[in-house]
């Protein structure tokens, strides 16, 4: 890295109110006949300190994946570094519980977003510990480029994983169009500026797993209006990400 959304309201979302309502009208046999969501079994404390280490644990394969032959090109991609963020934000389960437009639900937004940006962060620190213990100098400042971008990329990723379990198809295709546009947006800035010295196969094949989750989006979207929303953001999105990564290559 450092080498190179409660029904119809389009209030930012929580799960459908039906989730978990099932009860115990299930069979006596069934595992969740008592009404227990599986999900929760967890203590919201461990998955939010396994989302933290799994954090770490990413910069630190990034760091190794560098000297992998086949996996420097990714492992030097900011694209997937997205993708784990919001993985690990939805993991933990911040914001799982928000509904509508309350201030409850808000602040559970606020509090998933703020954790994506941690979560980036000790991905950073964790690159950047393992890269130093491996014997090659790489420095860790806050104004290092990444360490900086690090913020919108973390506030993005932290609502993609509130996003993405709302009852409303309109933020379920935002939430994979935004994904994919991250993905499309960096691969098309590869094949552009790097694929000489990178080769062109992993920004090709990153862009083609943006263009698979547009078409996921689009699937789960459900609703026209959401999926106009899911295409609309893949095809906005991905052409902002790339301008943006010309523009500060030519800074």
């Amino acid at each position: 890295m450092h080498s190179t959304l409660s029904s119809s309201s389009a209030a930012l979302p929580g799960t459908s109110s039906g989730a978990g309502s099932s009860g115990s009208s299930g069979s006596s046999g069934s595992p969740c006949s008592s009404g227990t969501d599986p999900s929760h079994a967890v203590p919201p404390l461990a998955r939010v300190t396994m989302a933290l280490t799994g954090a770490l644990l990413a910069g630190v394969a990034t760091s190794f994946g560098q000297a992998v032959p086949g996996l420097g090109t990714v492992s030097n991609s900011a694209g997937p570094w997205f993708v784990v963020a919001a993985l690990l934000v939805l993991a933990a389960g911040v914001g799982r519980g928000s509904r509508g437009g309350s201030r409850t639900s808000r602040l559970w937004v606020a509090l998933a977003m703020v954790l994506g940006v941690v979560l980036l962060e000790l991905m950073h620190i964790g690159y950047w510990a393992a890269t130093n213990l491996r014997g090659f100098v790489d420095t860790l400042s806050l104004t290092s480029f990444w360490v900086v971008m690090a913020l919108p990329a973390g506030l993005l990723a932290g609502a993609v994983a509130v996003a993405v379990r709302s009852s409303d198809g309109r933020w379920r295709g935002a939430a994979a169009g935004v994904t994919a546009a991250v993905l499309i947006g960096e691969g098309v800035r590869g094949l552009l500026q790097v694929a000489a010295t990178t080769g062109s196969t992993t920004w090709i094949v990153q862009i083609a797993v943006g263009v698979a989750v547009v078409v996921v989006g689009i699937a789960l979207a459900r609703t026209p209006v959401g999926r106009v929303v899911a295409l609309g953001t893949g095809i906005v999105g991905s052409v902002a990400v790339a301008v943006v990564y010309v523009g500060i290559a030519w800074l």
